[in-house]
């Protein structure tokens, strides 16, 4: 892909710069509970209403039509701002539902649910993993019978983040038992106040409730809400996933680069865990950050090459597995460095220093969306070509 700069993307950034400097929230975002969600709602809304949501997205949905070039400019100086993290409840409507109604959905679907998405009106939530249907997928239980014009759904979904703070939910139900383990299943848009939904919240080791089990008893869900065909669910859900592993994550990779800079910074104006000398005169911290810079770097240039791809019209791929757990693993190795390197007083953090916090965050980012092996799996199967793995007899 052609790397200059252009003149239209230098106006870009002085734009982008000029109105994040002007609008991005003086207070902290709150950790998580109701609080957090309001907070991540209505920083959403002012960028939608500011024209600076949906920047990617195709006029004809509500979004600017910008090339991906430009939204890659928009995340950079959104973690140079240091606005509030991605990662927020309002996650899975963006860069999950959206994307998959853009591509699937039918036009009555898109046009009741994109702009309400976009704006911050409704919140999504993901309902695939199942207790006994996690890595495993395509395992999943729950079952819908068609009754009439109505799906009939009973069953339960685990690690539904941010569930009980939802209006829809991107659902996967099993439609045809009998059907081969990876056929049968579909994908519907589920509302989270119909009766027979119940939403339990999990805390985590973190001290957030973000996860929830949801149960469904008795759920009727119209047959429009059914995404793709009945019984085409898998082929669906594939694409959600390659969007949540593929362009998706852009932002998080940007922000993950602004962090390891705070980093450097932090470690030359503050002593080391010895309390002796600055934090960055020590030869193993130093060492760890300047391998922290190089790995960002690396994780720039996949960026810029998913970026070029797009560009062509390729819909994202098994190779969005590569990039995925390459992320994620770096995002643990880095915190856990900002952990190492504040030491004890890390515990005193608050804010986007709050770095103790963000540590215990990250280590669900190598099992949500499929663990490290699955990714591993996928890589060697569908990008590598290598034979799948044996599949070990019960008792051997």
């Amino acid at each position: 892909m052609e790397l200059r700069t252009t003149q239209e993307e230098r106006l870009f950034r002085e734009k982008a710069r000029t109105w994040l400097e002007e609008n991005v929230p003086k207070e902290p975002r709150p950790p998580h509970g109701r609080e957090a969600n309001d907070h991540d709602r209505a920083w959403q809304r002012r960028q939608f209403d500011g024209g600076w949501a949906g920047l990617s997205w195709p006029k004809e949905y509500g979004g600017r039509g910008l090339p991906l070039d430009l939204q890659l400019i928009w995340f950079e100086e959104y973690a140079r701002a240091e606005a509030p993290e991605a990662t927020n409840t309002l996650y899975v409507g963006l860069n999950h539902a959206a994307p998959t109604l853009i591509a699937s959905g039918t036009p009555e679907q898109q046009a009741f649910h994109l702009e309400k998405i976009l704006s911050a009106e409704n919140v999504w939530c993901q309902g695939f993993s199942e207790p006994g249907a996690g890595s495993d997928l395509a395992a999943l239980r729950t079952r819908a019978e068609i009754d009439g014009d109505d799906l009939v759904v009973n069953g339960s979904k685990i690690w539904t983040s941010n569930g009980h703070y939802s209006h829809y939910q991107e659902l996967l139900v099993r439609t045809d038992p009998d059907a081969p383990k990876h056929k049968g299943i579909t994908w519907v848009i589920g509302q989270m106040d119909l009766p027979g939904v119940d939403i339990r919240p999990i805390r985590n080791m973190a001290g957030g409730d973000h996860f929830c089990e949801v149960f469904y008893n008795d759920v009727r869900i119209p047959l429009s809400s059914v995404v793709g065909k009945v019984n085409d669910g898998w082929r669906v859900a594939m694409s959600t996933l390659g969007f949540e592993r593929g362009t998706a994550s852009m932002a998080h990779q940007i922000e993950l680069t602004q962090f390891v800079e705070n980093l450097i910074d932090y470690a030359r104006d503050n002593p080391g865990p010895d309390g002796r000398r600055m934090a960055i005169e020590d030869d193993t911290i130093r060492s760890r950050l300047a391998a922290a810079r190089a790995e960002t770097s690396a994780l720039k240039a996949i960026t810029l090459l998913s970026i070029s791809r797009a560009r062509r019209g390729d819909a994202p791929g098994p190779e969005g597995s590569i990039t995925r757990l390459f992320h994620t693993e770096l995002m643990q190795r880095v915190h856990r460095l900002a952990y190492d390197l504040t030491g004890s007083g890390g515990l005193e953090m608050e804010g986007h220093r709050g770095w103790s916090r963000q540590y215990l965050e990250q280590m669900r980012q190598t099992i949500a969306g499929g663990t490290s092996e699955i990714q591993r799996n996928i890589i060697g199967e569908r990008h590598l070509g290598l034979p799948r793995q044996p599949v070990i007899a019960k008792g051997a």
